[in-house]
């Protein structure tokens, strides 16, 4: 029997109002979504956290615990990354894990990075030329030596400043210069039995969230309840950053519930360990307290 354990969303408030973690409904519809949900996850990234050394960085499936529809997610985002205005990376995670930023933070940040250092010269090169003319999440050895007429030891200076690490030999993905960190705070360490997907392993701050929804009552818990609670220590990139996040890689399911005519709908999250396949579990709103 699979266990399933709910988050059901508090709505029982007269006036409607902004929930921290942004459940509710975005205020534009179709592409200006996704901006706004990019935006919006962005200003979650716990830039504090880091220092402010780093650029906010979102992934890719958190954008569809605020977009239902995948679709038009994929299509704006492979449209906005085609225009230079957002850069994708892979850092190592999931084939299908992505890690986004606005290209503009992406470029400030290297260049306070790489200031003052023996290789600004060639990273402000590689911002000029190829981060300005490729959208491409990598790049082999025969682009960057003709095209964009890099040099091996330019190349080198690169990797060692963090913008380019090694896919294979000869060639390289586009990364974040010390991003490192915030992988080391989200990448797996526990992976249930039986699981074969990124999605389906637990980083400690998805098994923490996922860990205070198993043990409420009734295995759920109200969003509002769970946003007001103090983060456990293993939650290092903050609630809402962490809710979003199982949400959107489906570790959890999000059911839109109807109240009484003089209540606004809600929502329900049931957490999904290990479980690959689609299934729908009830929802009871009348467990509520």
């Amino acid at each position: 029997m699979k266990r399933k354990h709910q988050l059901i969303s508090d709505t029982f408030k007269a006036k409607k109002s902004r929930l921290p973690v942004g459940l509710e409904p975005l205020e534009h519809e179709g592409p200006k979504a996704v901006e706004s949900a990019l935006q919006y996850l962005a200003s979650l990234f716990p830039r504090k956290l880091f220092e402010d050394s780093l650029p906010p960085l979102i992934l890719k499936h958190q954008v569809y615990s605020l977009v239902k529809d995948r679709t038009t997610v994929d299509r704006q985002l492979s449209q906005l990354k085609d225009e230079g205005r957002i850069r994708m990376f892979q850092h190592g995670l999931d084939v299908d894990t992505f890690v986004m930023t606005f290209t503009e933070n992406y470029k400030a940040k290297v260049l306070e990075f790489v200031s003052g250092k023996e290789f600004a010269r060639t990273a402000k090169k590689f911002l000029d030329s190829v981060l300005s003319s490729c959208p491409d999440i990598s790049y082999d050895k025969k682009r960057m030596l003709g095209e964009f007429g890099f040099t091996d030891t330019e190349i080198t200076q690169l990797v060692n400043a963090g913008m380019l690490t090694v896919r294979e030999a000869g060639s390289w993905w586009l990364s974040v210069p010390g991003a490192g960190r915030f992988i080391k705070y989200f990448i797996k360490v526990f992976t249930p039995k039986g699981a074969s997907h990124l999605h389906d392993c637990l980083s400690p701050g998805r098994k923490a969230v996922l860990g205070m929804i198993q043990k409420a009552k009734y295995k759920e818990v109200l969003l509002s309840d769970l946003q007001s609670r103090r983060a456990p220590r293993a939650v290092k990139l903050g609630m809402p950053y962490h809710i979003h996040d199982i949400i959107g890689a489906q570790l959890v399911d999000w059911y839109e519930i109807f109240f009484p005519p003089s209540l606004p709908p809600g929502g329900c999250l049931s957490e999904r360990l290990g479980v690959l396949d689609p299934w729908v579990s009830d929802c009871n709103p009348a467990k509520e307290t």
